[in-house]
């Protein structure tokens, strides 16, 4: 049965929410001040039309917004979509009694995320390759993405061809797939076991595809060419899957904060160092000591900085910092400190 709500605000994940007697109503693609009708399938609202739209709606730019469950927001336009993201965080701190502003939002253009991971699975009718559809374990056959660069973007036949030879398995592989400077670094993991002639045929089609590097489960099969990402001045070779930063832009501006914030500092800890994003950089001002758990970041950061050019000294840690954090006493000998935590969070080291 259909009935008709008034967005009157945007949930924290983009969802239009409407106030009711019965609580609120969260309406996938709808902004507020729009007179929407709606219907229940399976216990989820669905937008069925848009009564009264929104002067901030928008045309989205991907054909298949809507169907995928990568963006939610393309049907907002830019100047609100950042007031929006900016005020997810001014309420975050404002919850936490926090009394800052956020800074305006620094947006990424289209076309510049340099990292995606994609679903694919090989099915009697083909290989879909792509990302999971909204809400769903359904992998969306993807031909575009305005979010990626295009270097990916255009390299999905590729990829398709790629998947093939990995045969037909029941749960789905992922493909981690990061645009260089030296071409696509493939890392592809769930696949199944994978040895003999495939592997061999696996290396020839890469080679022939003029791929960068091709790992399965963080081990090397085959590598033409060594994938190489600046960090400022310095050259690094992520491991296979390695973190990166999904669009340069954003992580230059975080280098810049740090980096601007750290300028007087002569002993630098950087907290969660990964393969050097702001380790390295910050080694053209100050001795730096890169803490990390995962021992192949921290072997990139090590050949980066050995190979770098006006580096002072760093040096390196392999330790959990989940499981044994850095105490207050050992954090005396430094006059700086970088915590970037992942995304979960690190209480404990907090």
């Amino acid at each position: 049965m259909s009935r008709q709500l008034e967005i009157v605000r945007l949930g924290a994940q983009g969802d239009g929410v409407a106030d009711t007697g019965a609580g609120p109503v969260f309406v996938p693609f709808a902004l507020p001040g729009e007179i929407v009708t709606v219907r229940e399938v399976n216990r989820r609202t669905v937008l069925e039309s848009i009564d009264k739209a929104a002067p901030e709606r928008a045309k989205p730019a991907c054909a298949h917004f809507g169907t995928c469950g990568g963006c939610s927001l393309q049907h907002l336009a830019a100047s609100s979509y950042l007031e929006f993201k900016r005020n997810r965080i001014a309420t975050a701190l404002r919850q936490a009694g926090i009394g800052l502003e956020p800074e305006p939002v620094v947006a990424c253009d289209p076309g510049t995320r340099r990292r995606a991971v994609f679903s694919a699975r090989n099915t009697a009718s083909g290989t879909v390759l792509g990302f999971n559809e909204a809400a769903s374990h359904t992998i969306l056959d993807i031909r575009e993405c305005p979010v990626l660069a295009p270097e990916i973007v255009g390299a999905l036949p590729k990829l398709r061809r790629l998947a093939v030879l990995f045969g037909t398995t029941a749960k789905p592989m992922r493909m981690t797939v990061t645009a260089t400077s030296a071409g696509l670094d493939i890392g592809v993991s769930d696949a199944g076991r994978t040895a003999g002639n495939a592997r061999r045929d696996l290396s020839a089609l890469a080679i022939e595809l003029r791929f960068a590097r091709l790992s399965i489960d963080g081990e090397i099969i085959v590598e033409p060419v060594k994938p190489v990402v600046a960090f400022g001045e310095t050259v690094v070779s992520p491991p296979p899957g390695g973190f990166l930063q999904a669009a340069e832009k954003a992580e230059t501006a975080m280098a810049d904060l740090v980096c601007d914030h750290l300028a007087k500092s002569k002993r630098v800890v950087d907290l969660f160092a990964g393969c050097g994003t702001f380790a390295l950089r910050l080694a053209r001002r100050s001795t730096i000591h890169a803490v990390e758990q995962d021992a192949a970041a921290l072997a990139a950061l090590d050949i980066g900085f050995r190979f770098g050019q006006g580096l002072k000294t760093v040096t390196h840690e392999r330790r959990d910092l989940f499981r044994r954090p850095v105490t207050v006493l050992e954090l005396k000998q430094y006059d700086g400190l970088v915590f970037d935590p992942p995304r979960a969070g690190a209480e404990d080291q907090a």
